[in-house]
């Protein structure tokens, strides 16, 4: 199989079983603000318009900056599906305090452990990875860009919902997982 159509293939899996898990998640709490999370879905749906394609061309192929040989090819495809493993696995150990959008639930807590002790948004830097790793893949100006905003978008829902989290489940409690995990690179800085 052609390492593009593979990855395509698992963002498509993932994707869907991504939102037919939507329905084990339990209602929202509390959101913030109407308008909060304008920001970051526009930054996020930019970037995912520019990796999957909104910069091609229907008359002819994008300029491409390189092209990945076989081996390369399968090991950004293993990358992309390691990033959704990673996505899976801290959306099973979330369980019912998953969201696809900013929110506290009933009974919410700081996680610790599992996925969570290695970076305090795993989801997001899974999705990340697999991004990278089909931007690197398509080789193209518009899936570098589109990745690098996506990143953005993903950083700034990430700030959004610690800013949220402190208010709502108390500061201490969560600068002191701040302070322990790396925000979105594992084994990368920790808040101060």
């Amino acid at each position: 199989m052609i390492p593009i159509t593979a990855v395509y293939i698992l963002w498509t899996a993932w994707f869907a079983s991504w939102i037919v898990a939507a329905f084990w998640s339990t209602r929202a709490a509390k959101r913030p603000r109407l308008g909060a999370e304008v920001l970051y879905r526009l930054v996020i749906f930019i970037g995912a318009l520019l990796l999957f394609g909104a910069g091609s061309y229907s008359y002819r192929r994008p300029p491409r900056l390189w092209a990945a040989d076989v081996p390369l090819g399968r090991a950004l495809v293993v990358l992309a599906a390691a990033g959704f493993l990673f996505c899976w696995w801290a959306r099973l150990h979330l369980g019912t305090l998953w969201s696809g959008s900013v929110t506290k639930k009933a009974d919410h807590r700081v996680v610790e452990t599992g996925p969570y002790a290695i970076v305090r948004h795993p989801i997001y830097t899974g999705i990340i990875a697999a991004a990278f790793a089909t931007a690197l893949l398509k080789g193209t100006p518009s899936a570098l860009t589109g990745v690098a905003v996506m990143t953005l978008g993903f950083w700034i829902k990430a700030r959004l919902e610690e800013s949220f989290l402190r208010r709502e489940l108390g500061c201490d409690v969560y600068d002191a997982y701040r302070r322990r995990v790396p925000m979105l690179v594992p084994f990368g800085p920790k808040a101060a």
